[in-house]
């Protein structure tokens, strides 16, 4: 049975994408993405748990995104899930999760849905 990393998560941007290029001229977006759980702590109150996530996505779906998003819009996106791994100026081992977009659709406005494979 092979294993399939697949994420696909639902909540608010952040900020507006930002447009960028890698060193080897490739397009890409990247922006945050809001989710919330909300739930009733051991006294009955309700409570709001907020996690950030970073988002990047590469060729077509970049630029759509990019001309389509805005920040505060509630989206459905969906990926896969890539680890970054780098040492800070302090010597400490840093780590990072980001969700490498392979498609979205518009979450409680426009019905639509854009797909693009990134292989």
């Amino acid at each position: 049975m092979a294993v399939n990393n697949s994420i696909t998560l639902i909540g608010h941007l952040g900020r507006d994408p930002e447009l960028l290029r890698t060193k080897t001229d490739t397009e890409f977006v990247k922006f945050s993405l809001a989710t919330s759980e909300t739930y009733r702590d051991s006294q009955g109150d309700r409570q709001t748990r907020t996690q950030w996530h970073d988002v990047i996505a590469f060729g077509k779906l970049a630029e759509i995104l990019f001309k389509h998003l805005k920040k505060g819009q509630e989206i459905a996106i969906s990926g896969r899930l890539e680890y970054n791994e780098w040492t800070d100026k302090n010597d400490a081992k840093r780590k990072t999760a980001q969700v490498i977009a392979s498609e979205f659709n518009f979450v409680g406005g426009k019905k639509e849905k854009h797909a693009e494979t990134n292989a």
